[in-house]
């Protein structure tokens, strides 16, 4: 059972049965409501992430071992 699937389709982002133009080039911090989603962990965060791309997100994760 999924409670929501998300992906992403070339320059579109799928959330449950919605699809719009992604606001990103790689999918990260796209809005939902009141959230923000992070295909790193495949969730949904409370604030939009830190990082400035999936790249910054990748060094950090490797220097410090976890996000």
């Amino acid at each position: 059972m999924t409670l929501l699937n998300v992906r992403t389709e070339g320059d579109f982002i799928i959330i449950g049965n919605q699809r719009r133009k992604k606001l990103t080039s790689d999918g990260c911090n796209e809005p939902f409501k009141d959230r923000f989603w992070c295909p790193r962990k495949k969730w949904f965060m409370k604030g939009p992430c830190p990082f400035f791309n999936k790249q910054e997100c990748g060094n950090y994760k490797h220097m410090c071992g976890s996000l």
